[in-house]
């Protein structure tokens, strides 16, 4: 094994032990490649001193283009109305999506590194950084067919042809849980023939392969750079349905969870103070499992939660009433679910 730096070594046998559920013998490996990142990372940004987070915060969710005034960017026009109309009120704003997409409102992201020009640019996600904190969306499960990714799956280039999950039509798939009615494989033409890749939520959205994990390291990769950016909260998109595996729901599976843990541990190691969200849209106690012991999400949520019960949002209160009444879920202590009110 790498030797590291005191600093370094008990973290890299943290991501090492991690990364065995999805990875197996490869885990040490992965381990110093993402060492070495986060390495770099702390090398070549300042770390940046985030207020202590607690039940208080208020997070303020909205679209890139909520606001219009028919002359500057939209995302200039929010900041703008944000430190005039709400100033101190909220803490934390949660902007969805803003990059580049082909549909689903966002969620089918052609480039993660990119602002959509039509909301303005990382210039705009920087300077509503500096007064309040920035919650991103990391759309981590699929990604839109227009991406470049997808283009290097259709033709067969590397790195984007090993990206995405392939099966045959007659593979037996009916154990995977459907959030949507859309086929689950979609037929693509690429030049090796006809393909079917999964995608779970629409055939505009392509999962990607995190048996591959090139795919982990690339996502690694991009949260960094979020965090280089303005972001202090990192919001995991439909993560339940991240690790794929035959004969199973293909749902909440045990790789799944060793990777949302493993982005917290790296969030928390080059942004301490920094935030990891998962969401979920599942019943309550599936929800409240990214908890785990307090090593997963620092908050989970879905808009459905919040109706039943907002008690643990509240201080002293760590019982959360189970599905449909039956028993209760206990959550962590410092870990919060959020409650959701509409603007007028």
């Amino acid at each position: 094994m790498q030797s590291y730096p005191s600093i370094f070594a008990s973290f890299h046998q943290s991501l090492s032990t991690l990364l065995e559920t999805p990875y197996g013998d490869k885990s040490d490996d992965l381990a110093s490649i993402i060492v070495r990142r986060v390495e770099h990372f702390l090398h070549n940004h300042e770390q940046q001193d985030f207020d202590a987070w607690s039940e208080q915060d208020i997070f303020l969710i909205t679209y890139g283009d909520s606001l219009n005034d028919g002359e500057k960017k939209p995302l200039n026009v929010l900041n703008e109305f944000i430190k005039s109309q709400l100033g101190q009120l909220i803490s934390t704003v949660h902007i969805l999506p803003y990059f580049p997409f082909s549909s689903d409102d966002g969620f089918s992201v052609i480039d993660y590194l990119q602002v959509n020009p039509a909301l303005g640019s990382w210039e705009d996600i920087r300077a509503i950084s500096e007064d309040y904190r920035v919650m991103t969306d990391l759309v981590i499960n699929h990604v839109s067919r227009e991406s470049l990714w997808f283009a290097d799956f259709v033709s067969g280039t590397q790195p984007g042809r090993d990206y995405f999950i392939e099966e045959e039509p007659a593979t037996d798939l009916t154990m995977v849980t459907r959030p949507r009615n859309s086929p689950l494989l979609v037929p693509t033409q690429t030049r090796r023939g006809t393909r079917h890749v999964w995608a779970t939520f629409s055939e505009d959205q392509i999962d990607l392969n995190f048996k591959n994990p090139d795919v982990l390291i690339k996502m690694v990769d991009i949260v960094l750079f979020y965090l280089t950016q303005g972001t202090s909260v990192v919001r995991l998109d439909a993560i339940a349905f991240l690790w794929k595996r035959l004969n199973t729901s293909c749902v909440h599976l045990p790789e799944t969870h060793a990777i949302v843990k493993l982005m917290r541990l790296i969030v928390e190691k080059a942004r301490p103070g920094a935030l990891l969200i998962t969401e979920t849209n599942v019943p309550d106690p599936e929800n409240f499992s990214y908890f785990s012991q307090g090593n997963e999400a620092h908050m989970v949520y879905q808009f459905a939660l919040p109706p039943p019960d907002t008690s643990c949002t509240k201080p002293g209160h760590r019982e959360i009433p189970g599905a449909l009444g039956k028993g209760t879920t206990r959550i962590p202590s410092g870990l919060h679910c959020p409650e959701f009110h509409r603007l007028p």
